[in-house]
């Protein structure tokens, strides 16, 4: 049956929510826009005068596509080249979704991401979907075709999970950017001191390069490694440089609503450093230089101003 301009619209409405479900599903852009799609062809097929909540109906229809494609994701991550990291998104970018509670801005951080990826599929759509949308178990149990009480354990099972796996320290904007800039401002000098004393005694570095960029599979492990190895990424020369086709230009920002390093050569984002910070140092240091997961920052960044400028140039 061919959709009204009215049920068209009614899709629309929910694109935005569709859209921040399947990012914080798969820690991909790429593949929330394809599974939002596959829900719209599917609402386009529908009888949608015999839908009697349409929003649930297509939170379902999202749903339960995008936990199959979490399945044959994990087949293909067996064979992606080093680690896999989700895919950083830039404050400002409505994939973002919803960020007026704490449990929404955590939902969708950067380590938070991370972590979702141990738990199974349907412990993640449960989490998402209660943790970021407030949805009741009920709905939930729904939209899973499980029972409230399973939709319950999963839930505790996967807070736990996430829990466990993270200090959890809320940073405004005004405070990541000042992370970053400590953080620089350390990693520039050409000595390892300085940004051990930022680092956790524990904290770690690992990076994303999908086999198109030079990434180490291996993470750095503890203060001096990880402040070794910063030290010499931040080194300028002209090997960096023919590599990503000119001068990197390095600029403090927030990704995922955490401190962010982003590197931009000509207007291209080649690498996003997403710096996990609690009130003891920062943690952790996450790379993506996938140039298959910069495709959306670097389209959010051209449309943006950036009127404070680079901090650094390599």
């Amino acid at each position: 049956m061919a959709l009204i301009t009215s049920d068209v619209d009614r899709f629309q409405a929910a694109r935005p929510r569709l859209e921040a479900i399947a990012y914080r599903l798969l820690g991909s852009a790429s593949e929330a826009e394809d599974a939002v799609q596959e829900t719209f062809l599917r609402w386009q097929a529908a009888d949608v005068r015999r839908i009697e909540v349409p929003e649930a109906w297509l939170t379902k229809v999202l749903t339960n596509w995008c936990l199959n494609m979490l399945t044959s994701a994990r087949a293909r991550r067996e064979t992606y080249v080093g680690r896999w990291l989700p895919e950083p998104l830039l404050t400002g970018d409505p994939m973002l979704g919803p960020a007026d509670t704490a449990e929404q801005r955590e939902s969708v951080s950067y380590a938070v991401l991370v972590l979702l990826e141990r738990l199974s599929p349907n412990e993640r759509a449960v989490y998402v979907l209660r943790e970021a949308f407030d949805y009741p178990h009920r709905e939930i149990a729904e939209v899973l075709e499980i029972s409230e009480a399973a939709s319950q354990q999963l839930y505790h099972r996967a807070k736990k999970h996430i829990t466990d796996g993270r200090a959890h320290t809320e940073i405004d904007k005004a405070a990541a950017r000042r992370i970053v800039e400590e953080f620089l401002a350390a990693a520039t000098t050409g000595r390892t001191e300085p940004l051990v004393r930022l680092l956790t005694q524990d904290a770690f570095a690992v990076g994303d390069g999908g086999g198109k960029v030079p990434a180490r599979t291996k993470a750095f492990e503890g203060a001096l490694a990880v402040a070794t190895f910063m030290r010499g990424l931040f080194k300028p020369g002209a090997a960096k440089r023919a590599h990503v086709g000119g001068t990197p230009e390095i600029y403090a920002a927030t990704a995922n609503g955490g401190p962010a390093v982003v590197a931009v050569v000509e207007g291209r984002v080649v690498g996003i450093i997403c710096l996990e910070a609690t009130a003891e140092g920062i943690v952790a240091i996450r790379s993506q230089a996938n140039p298959d997961k910069l495709v959306r920052a670097t389209e959010q960044w051209s449309a943006a101003d950036h009127p404070e400028g680079p901090l650094h140039t390599l």
